[in-house]
């Protein structure tokens, strides 16, 4: 018995040994593997140090990017509208439509600072920019993941940290709360998924987000107090929205658009092109022929590409020890990078049969599209060309084809044609044209294709530098259309004299955009200036 007793004495001797050495084994183990990480840890640190070290020259864009409003060109009246909407006791959520490359995102981080310093205003002196580009937003439907609202951390992807042994959820701030007390700006808004649209608009009634959790339960005294608070009374998010986009009005939710003041920075002119790349050219420290600039503005179509341009063009000459650049620069940088000239509109001086100007806008600005209209005596053959004949409309669950409003239009004229001057198209085959290589659609070319139609039956000719917009009723009114200030600077860019737009809507600005702006309501006095026009040649023949 003694025996055993101490047979078993020493075999339990045996295995405590054996569970000490294991368990300092296992520490030496652990402080091996510290050490190694603790060293690992500090050789990525210096790595991250050193590459923090390493600085490249900024590019061009980069260098041009406006410091003062005022180096904003050619936008002073989206500004005005810009420091009206968020200078002031009363800023408001604001969405900003234009062409890329024209300085609204610009605008916006530049307005905000002159806010803070405006009378009365809610902005403070540490108020904050927050950007986003709409396009590269993703969100997760869970909640894991969601820099524009926020996310919760749920317990069970935290995996052994503290709060995730504990089963608390954690929220993490999005950027409508980062942006709290300053401004939100969301580049290309209407690229937003329409889940994250309407969750913003909730946002922005509320001015506050409340995140969700099935694991956070309000009596359980682990969860720290400021996590109550938040998943109680929500994160704040009081922030003025800017919306910037290239898109049309109507592609944007009404429900947005009626949260916000709207606002429109046009395309830049050649001019301004120009001037743009003088400033290039400066910063750049090397000359620029005139010609070169010149062709810089034909080639560009926005800020943007002046930058591109012009370094590219001034890294050539430098390559070839030359301080200045030249035409033979910009060309050849054009071409290696398939840079096309704009189209240069200009009317030409006469008259014509049937021919005439309509005008279109687009999101690079307002366009001229000549329109030529053939009739002859025949058995009622239509035939329009150059317009969209068909057009499909996206329902959400269900889409619908219809014929298209300039298809429409084209068949509103004839009727009114018809009904008060007696002309049937019935007794003609007309061909019906716009020139341009571009899909015309949409009613505002009313004005031209009545000109033009009644010009080609009653062989009336037409100026060539007259042009027109506005919807055609079947009563014969001129009715209001959209983009009209752009169109007539289009207009006037391509040497047009007179301008007929609709007497509903007008404004005493556009009498100041270069070229003569002529308000009708009704067709009737369309023939009226046609009819002056005539006798004014007759008379002007009689005295020569």
């Amino acid at each position: 018995m003694d025996t055993m007793m101490m047979l078993l004495l020493a075999a339990q001797v045996l295995c405590l040994v054996f569970l000490v050495g294991q368990i300092c084994a296992a520490q030496r183990g652990q402080c091996g593997i510290t050490l190694n990480g603790a060293g690992r840890d500090q050789k990525e640190e210096e790595e991250l140090k050193r590459m923090r070290r390493v600085h490249l020259t900024p590019p061009l864009s980069e260098q041009m990017r406006p410091k003062k409003l005022e180096e904003i060109v050619g936008q002073a009246e989206g500004i005005r509208a810009l420091r009206a909407a968020l200078c002031g006791p009363n800023p408001q959520h604001v969405l900003i439509y234009g062409p890329p490359g024209v300085g609204k995102t610009a605008a916006a981080r530049l307005m905000l600072e002159e806010a803070k310093a405006s009378y009365g205003t809610p902005f403070q002196r540490d108020a904050v920019f927050v950007e986003l580009d709409a396009t590269t937003l993703r969100f997760d439907e869970r909640s894991i993941t969601d820099p524009l609202l926020g996310s919760v951390h749920d317990p069970i992807y935290q995996g052994a940290g503290a709060y995730g042994a504990l089963g608390i959820p954690k929220p993490q701030p999005g950027a409508v709360t980062k942006a709290h007390g300053g401004v939100l700006f969301l580049d290309e808004i209407g690229e937003l998924h329409p889940v994250q649209m309407n969750k913003l608009l909730k946002v922005l009634e509320d001015r506050k987000i409340m995140p969700t959790s099935s694991y956070y339960q309000p009596h359980n005294r682990n969860i720290p107090s400021y996590i109550h608070d938040i998943f109680q009374e929500g994160f704040p998010a009081d922030f003025r929205l800017v919306g910037a986009t290239t898109r049309s009005p109507e592609e944007l939710p009404p429900a947005l658009r009626s949260r916000c003041t709207e606002i429109f920075f046009r395309n830049l002119s050649e001019g301004e092109l120009e001037q743009i790349a003088a400033d290039a050219a400066d910063h750049l420290e090397m000359g620029c022929e005139k010609e070169a600039i010149c062709r810089i503005g034909a080639f560009a179509q926005n800020g943007r590409d002046v930058t591109n341009l012009m370094q590219t063009a001034g890294a050539l000459a430098r390559m070839e020890e030359r301080k200045e650049i030249t035409v033979s620069d910009v060309d050849w940088v054009a071409k290696a990078g398939h840079y096309a000239p704009k189209p240069v509109q200009k009317v030409v001086c006469g008259q014509k049969v049937g021919r005439t100007n309509a005008l279109a806008v687009s999101a690079l600005g307002g366009m001229l599209l000549p329109l030529e209209i053939w009739a002859e005596d025949g058995s009622g053959k239509l035939q329009v060309t150059g317009m969209v004949a068909e057009e499909e409309l996206d329902r959400g669950h269900s889409k619908l084809r219809r014929k298209s409003m300039a298809m429409e239009s084209v068949e509103t004229v004839l009727t009114v044609l018809k009904r008060y001057y007696q002309l049937d198209a019935d007794g003609y085959d007309i061909h019906i044209h716009f020139s341009g290589g571009i899909p015309v659609d949409g009613p505002s070319a009313g004005v031209a294709l009545f000109l033009g139609l009644y010009s080609a039956m009653t062989k009336t000719p037409l100026p060539n530098d007259w042009a027109g917009t506005g919807e055609i009723s079947l009563e014969g009114e001129v009715l209001p259309v959209g983009g009209v200030e752009e169109k007539v600077e289009a207009a006037a860019q391509a040497g047009v004299c007179q301008v007929f737009v609709p007497q509903k809507g007008f404004q005493e600005s556009w009498k100041t955009l270069g070229t003569e702006v002529i308000a009708v309501d009704r067709v009737e006095q369309l023939l009226q200036w046609l009819q002056q026009r005539e006798e004014k040649q007759k008379e002007e023949k009689q005295t020569a």
